[in-house]
């Protein structure tokens, strides 16, 4: 069913969502005390200053920077997107947990994020391969589905 490396990548997809909720948490606790769009912009430049250390430190092997900006031109703008996605998702989060609370927040980024994501599989969008939807992934939303609404009840 599934390869050891197929398995590896589903344990670091589970850790970056389970980082997403610890960060979302981080987030909300900043926007707190310094306000949501100081923590948001504050969280996005450390950000990138960490992915500039990784850039230049740990880069292992792949291009070098000249060649890295020669690529530049070639990706589809709306690839670029990414960076101000990005400080919409710490933003959303950041306001949401502090109403919601971290299991019911990530409950809805969860089911949402999943439905997204299986659209971009079905129609193929943003260059992806077309991978069909079918009943057996209609079986596991609905699965999901099930058990948000007893997680969410009181």
């Amino acid at each position: 069913m599934f390869s050891g490396g197929k398995i590896l990548f589903l344990l670091i997809a589970g850790l970056a969502g389970a980082l997403m909720a610890v960060q979302g948490t981080f987030n909300a606790q900043a926007g707190k005390i310094v306000g949501l769009i100081p923590a948001t912009f504050i969280v996005n430049l450390l950000g990138s200053v960490a992915a500039g250390l990784l850039l230049f430190f740990i880069n292992p092997g792949v291009a070098g920077l000249d060649e890295i900006m020669q690529k530049i031109p070639s990706v589809p703008l709306y690839a670029w997107l990414g960076g101000p996605i990005g400080v919409a998702i710490i933003y959303g989060v950041a306001v949401s947990i502090p109403r919601l609370g971290v299991g019911v927040a990530t409950t809805g980024i969860i089911t949402l994020q999943l439905l997204a994501a299986y659209a971009i599989d079905h129609f193929g969008l943003f260059g992806r391969e077309h991978l069909p939807f079918n009943w057996v992934k209609l079986m596991g939303i609905l699965l999901l589905a099930a058990g948000s609404y007893l997680l969410l009840k009181r």
